[in-house]
């Protein structure tokens, strides 16, 4: 397919760099194990879309014996994305989920009123040296679904869209875009890809979305003849057509945007919600530790220890 027939030469030079709304650079958090550089929320942009939180985990390297371990912890108010470029992650949650995630597959937990899920490396991966690096995301639920029942579905990599034309291939992780739409079940317009691009190489961005972003994973990109190295996020002026050009070196991004919400939700540790009142409620029934009797049980095959509520 072609991403755009009418892309003209020079394009990517035909807009300001105004176009570009807000430049987020991540912060640097130091787990032990490995580092996480987090771009959303950010002090000048909460969200772009509907996407709350964006992590980068990694990427890491352990050796024999050492992983990842997150113990339970809960989630109200919205839906999590694990995507993976290296090693593996096994998830399990208090619905009984028990999956692998794998790199180009997609694990698609919709917390709602209420979930708790860990996700830890595998006693098989350990065996050996291994790596580690992917993206975790949130997706904040409309004020209407907030309080759907949790789900749980894992998408494998041969069921994802995937184009690959002009030096660029694109995967659809979520939402829809280019004319193809990603199988997991949203409650908002949302995109999501992952996109490898060769030197020089040019995407023009989906333009019938409200809100659109992008962050640099690998390599470099040049927007308006001004060069982006990895571990940048842009957030684009609404309604303006963006073309990415890939640097001298290539570059992989994710591309991101949607709905915005009506109105920005609140957040505490990992609870999302339209409602003060919603948020007191969680944090209270997680202190409390009461498993299986209000909002929140523990994974039926992990439930040796937890994650405290945080203060």
């Amino acid at each position: 397919m072609s991403w755009n027939p009418s892309l003209e030469p020079g394009c990517p030079d035909a807009i300001g760099i105004d176009a570009i709304e807000t430049l987020i650079i991540p912060r640097a958090r130091d787990l032990g194990d490995f580092e996480v550089r987090r771009a959303l929320p950010a002090p000048k942009r909460q969200m772009v879309g509907p996407f709350i939180f964006f992590d980068q985990a990694g990427p890491a390297e352990f050796v024999t014996g050492q992983g990842v371990d997150v113990r339970p912890h809960p989630h109200i108010g919205l839906g999590t994305v694990t995507y993976l470029y290296r090693g593996e992650f096994q998830h399990r949650d208090s619905l009984g989920s028990n999956q692998m995630i794998l790199p180009g597959a997609v694990n698609w937990m919709v917390a709602g009123r209420g979930v708790t899920h860990s996700e830890r490396t595998s006693e098989a991966t350990r065996k050996a040296p291994h790596s580690l690096f992917g993206i975790q995301t949130w997706v904040a639920l409309p004020e209407k679904d907030e309080e759907v029942a949790p789900s749980f579905a894992h998408h494998g990599k041969d069921t994802l869209p995937e184009f690959d034309d002009g030096g660029v291939k694109l995967r659809l992780i979520l939402g829809r875009a280019y004319g193809k739409t990603a199988p997991a079940k949203l409650y908002s317009e949302t995109f999501y890809a992952d996109v490898a691009m060769q030197p020089g190489a040019r995407l023009p961005l989906p333009d019938d979305h409200e809100d659109r972003g992008l962050y640099v994973v690998e390599g470099s990109i040049n927007i308006a003849g001004q060069e982006f190295e990895a571990g940048r996020m842009m957030v684009f002026r609404p309604g303006d057509k963006i073309t990415v050009a890939a640097g001298d070196n290539g570059a992989r991004m994710m591309i991101l945007g949607g709905e915005t919400l009506n109105g920005q939700p609140y957040i505490f540790w990992n609870f999302v919600s339209s409602s003060r009142e919603r948020l007191e409620e969680a944090k209270e029934q997680w202190r409390r530790a009461d498993w299986g009797k209000g909002r929140f049980d523990l994974p039926p095959d992990d439930r040796a220890d937890f994650i405290p509520l945080p203060g």
